[in-house]
């Protein structure tokens, strides 16, 4: 198969392109155009690589095809590889190729066409969406906002460049549920309806619904619908011949298909989006169709700031307002008017470009990014799409745009600021693996090595807030922007992927920074992923911060997730985290009988002494699992450490474990939580301090104070929760005070404080319904009703607390002493 078809290559002046330049409809002819004036010329085994990744691509059944402009300085490099068509039947690619452009309609129709009505006045920038569609008010905000302060009367504030930037606070889409309609009218309807999830202004949340209410404002402004609208104004005059919505029939033929649906057929002709395919092919978020030749002539217009042989289509200053930020410094990525600038949207600039340019991407496989200090933009077509949706272009799209800089003399590499931190402040911190006294968790390992042992693969990512790298950048903006590793799905565990819901259920999401789906583990049934959330994925990568506790939830998700990965047959990877509270101390009862399994997901003992990839080892044989399970180690850590020794950044690991003393009263403290004593949620300092309104805060104080626990100490206090157990009244009781962490055992802790509470409030205190929750020990309990010593009820411990020391030894990764 002769995969590369044809080249043009043209050092003409702009106008004189314009009259020359054609598509060749034979694979083998090759025009050459030279100006007089000298022209630098591209690197040609820049651009040689440039063909052999996407041939390679294209072998690996990655894309059936693709078409590729790059310019610089007026010189042309224009191919076509590969098939625009492989099933059924088979078609070349051809330099003519028609592409369903998808979300580059969004700067090639919709962002052009606001900026020349507010360019001209008849619309502004900063007036409220209702100005110009007042229905927009009468909708309100969805029954569960993502956003607790979100009012109705947010979507009055909410204004044109908070579409045009992403800063609405609507939805990504029209919900899957609401799908079932048809026509334009009804989707700009149901846009114009849609519940609002953020105030406005406070995030960037990527969304098609921001640019379908766009392209109903031009219609309402203009009284044009955006397809006739765009024509008159922008493509006429640009003579992008080829771009439309809706092509005509007799164009169908160059089209690049997308997607063969069963029971519907092969998309071609039709937008493959299907917002816009109900809305009759017509939206202002997708539906025009291009050919790399007229993307070049409107990206060229755009890198021209707005001139068309010498006739300004917009200004200047319109163009420039367009390709630079317009986002708060809060938060933190870098958005122009429609443009994407810098954020995890715009990893096709590759490596190189510096990041003063601009661009976008569309769904099917289409990219555009200019560089102006360089003169250049390169325009990538792919139906990667076709004739499944299995196909992927991420990898493709970085290695292009990294060579197409080499090919114009960009040499260093350019890295984005590390501005999608999810805490603290930002670091420069940088340190190599194995490095003494510098400690290092998995993902900075995995970093380092250059995501090797993710290469190549489809991958869905377990993690939340605390999902970060030593120089806190997020697990999931590492792995999207990692070479040739395809992140493609996000999975939550209890509290939700930013760790702060302190709920029953969480729902799924979408991500603002990635726009990738997140599914909640917390919200499904059996909690671990489904094989149809699984499907095509080659790993599942689990990047969580546990505490060290058995009854702390995310290891009883990661144990899940193994399973589901299992049953998946793909591979289980762990990003192994430091033990906060150390890995030297086992304490506690072995989990037994029946129970809620979840917060006692292995028999283990309460306080483990083992990172996450020790237990997933043990789950792994113990449980007969038998994933396919790879544990990237962490580096430079002794298990005797905890976690203020590492020099690792903290992040909160869930809405109530809020400081280290903390995590390391919790496995004591946090045995008495579902009973009717409040363990300080709804104050400041949960964890560290317990009470009840009917505690006597004095003689709690003094019995503790009098069990001669090693490393304690005890302080009489009142405190008045705002929320959960008793908010709103009046509680006394203790404050623990911890005067030698080496010696200090919490398991011990929370013995003596269920014995004390027992003894003097056994009538009153839950302990009989609700002690064993998370203590899963009945002997333990029933020990502690009957005031036994704390020494009897270690002994009834054994001998399966020895057996379990024995147990774990083969699993441990680092040494103990």
């Amino acid at each position: 198969m002769n995969l590369l078809i044809s080249q043009e290559i043209s050092s003409a002046p702009f106008s004189l392109k314009r009259l020359l330049a054609h598509y060749l409809f034979s694979s083998l002819l090759v025009f050459l155009f030279f100006r007089s004036e000298t022209v630098a010329e591209m690197n040609k085994p820049a651009l040689a690589a440039i063909d052999q990744e996407i041939l390679a691509a294209i072998g690996e059944g990655h894309i059936p095809g693709a078409v590729l402009w790059i310019e610089s300085k007026g010189e042309v490099y224009h191919r076509a590889y590969g098939k625009r068509v492989t099933s059924p039947g088979s078609e070349e690619m051809t330099l003519d190729t028609i592409f369903d452009i998808a979300s580059l309609t969004k700067v090639l129709a919709t962002t052009p066409s606001i900026l020349y009505l507010a360019e001209r006045g008849e619309l502004s920038l900063d007036a409220p969406v209702s100005t110009y569609i007042p229905e927009f008010l009468a909708g309100g905000i969805r029954a569960e906002p993502k956003d607790d302060l979100v009012t109705k009367e947010d979507r009055g504030k909410i204004t044109v460049r908070h579409l045009l930037t992403h800063q609405s606070g609507l939805p990504p889409g029209i919900y899957l549920s609401e799908r079932d309609f048809w026509g334009h009218d009804e989707g700009a309807k149901r846009a114009a309806m849609i519940g609002l999830i953020e105030r406005p202004g406070t995030r960037f949340r990527y969304s098609d619904v921001n640019f379908i209410l766009l392209g109903e404002i031009v219609r309402r402004v203009s009284g044009q619908r955006i397809d006739s609208f765009v024509e008159d104004h922008f493509y006429d005059p640009l003579g992008m011949t080829e771009t439309t919505y809706r092509p005509a029939p007799f164009r169908h033929s160059r089209i690049a298909p997308t997607t063969d649906i069963p029971n519907y057929g092969l998309i071609r002709g039709q937008v493959h989006d299907p917002t816009a395919r109900r809305m009759e092919g017509v939206a202002g978020h997708a539906g025009v169709f291009s050919t790399a030749k007229d993307i070049a002539a409107f990206t060229r217009f755009f890198l021209n700031k707005g001139m068309q042989d010498g006739v300004p289509i917009l200004a200047d200053h319109t163009v420039r307002d367009a390709t630079s930020n317009q986002l708060p410094a809060s938060l933190k990525h870098q958005r122009g008017l429609g443009w994407d600038l810098v954020s995890p949207f715009s990893y096709q600039r590759g490596t190189k470009f510096p990041l003063s340019g601009f661009g976008h991407t569309g769904w099917t496989g289409t990219s555009i990014w200019v560089d102006p200090v360089s003169d250049t933009f390169v325009v990538l077509l792919a139906n990667r799409n076709h004739p499944t949706e299995k196909g992927s272009i991420k990898p493709l799209r970085i290695r292009v745009g990294t060579l197409a800089a080499e090919a114009v003399g960009y040499t260093g590499e350019v890295l984005p600021p590390q501005s999608s931190t999810q805490n603290g402040s930002e670091s420069s911190e940088y340190a190599a693996a194995g490095d003494p006294g510098v400690v290092l968790n998995g993902i900075d390992v995995l970093e380092q090595s250059g995501f090797a042992a993710l290469k190549g693969m489809k991958v869905g990512l377990i993690t939340n807030q605390t999902g970060i790298s030593r120089s806190r950048r997020s697990t999931i903006d590492l792995l999207a922007h990692a070479p040739d590793v395809e992140l493609e799905t996000l999975f939550s565990p209890e509290h939700g992927i930013r760790g702060v819901l302190d709920m029953d259920s969480v729902d799924d999401d979408v991500d603002a920074s990635t726009g990738l789906p997140i599914y909640s583990l917390y919200k499904s049934k059996n909690k671990k992923p489904s094989a149809a959330q699984l499907a095509g994925l080659d790993a599942l990568v689990f990047d969580i911060q546990d505490i060290g506790c058995r009854f702390y939830t995310y290891i009883s998700t990661m144990g899940l997730a193994m399973e589901a990965a299992a049953d998946a047959g793909i591979k289980f990877i762990v990003l192994d985290r430091v033990n906060p509270i150390g890995g030297v101390v086992v304490d506690g009862p072995i989990r037994s009988g029946e129970g809620n399994d979840f917060v006692a997901f292995h028999t283990t003992p309460v306080q483990h002494g083992m990172t996450s990839g020790e237990l997933a080892q043990m789950f792994n044989v113990e449980r007969k699992v038998n994933v396919d399970l790879t544990v990237i180690k962490v580096s430079g850590w002794n298990p005797a450490q905890r976690f203020d020794e590492t020099g690792l950044p903290w992040v909160n690991p869930s809405p109530n474990i809020r400081s280290l003393t903390a995590a390391m009263l919790y496995p004591g403290v946090g045995l008495i939580e579902f009973t009717n004593v409040s363990v300080g949620r709804g104050t400041r300092s949960p964890f560290e301090h317990v009470g009840a309104p009917w505690i006597h805060d004095g003689r709690l104080a003094g019995e503790l104070q009098s069990a001669g626990l090693d490393g304690l100490g005890f302080l009489p206090t009142r405190f008045t929760p705002d929320a959960s157990v008793y908010g709103g009244e009046d509680c006394a009781g203790v404050r623990f005070v911890i005067t030698d962490r080496d010696a200090m055992r919490p398991v011990e802790l929370g013995i003596a404080l269920m014995k004390v509470l027992y003894r003097h409030h056994e009538g009153t205190i839950t302990l009989e319904e609700k002690g064993n929750t998370l203590l899963r020990d009945e002997k333990t309990l029933k020990a502690v009703m009957k005031d036994k010593s704390l020494k009897a009820i270690r002994k009834s411990w054994e001998p399966e607390f020895s057996r379990f020391l024995k147990r774990r030894q083969s699993f441990l990764l680092y040494p103990r002493d």
